[in-house]
């Protein structure tokens, strides 16, 4: 990997975005359907709301993380106790 495309981080800050706005499920505060018979629809679509920021997340490790914050982490003198 070489490091966060400009790309990268735009369609993880894009898919922030959309999912931050769809976070606010005013469609379904009054629908009072059930799937599969016992699920509340607006407790399905946070279930799926959940792992959409899942995989979110793990696209913006992969292709958004900044790299140079691991190098600094990785370095030598970051090992060291502080006071020696």
């Amino acid at each position: 990997m070489n490091g966060a495309s400009t790309f990268g981080r735009r369609a993880v800050w894009t898919a922030f975005a959309v999912l931050f706005l769809l976070h606010h499920d005013f469609w379904n505060w009054d629908d009072r359907t059930l799937l599969f018979g016992w699920l509340p629809v607006g407790l399905a679509w946070h279930v799926g709301f959940s792992v959409a920021a899942g995989v979110l997340w793990a696209a913006a490790v992969r292709w958004a993380w900044p790299e140079e914050v691991e190098r600094w982490a990785e370095s030598p003198e970051q090992g060291q106790p502080v006071g020696s």
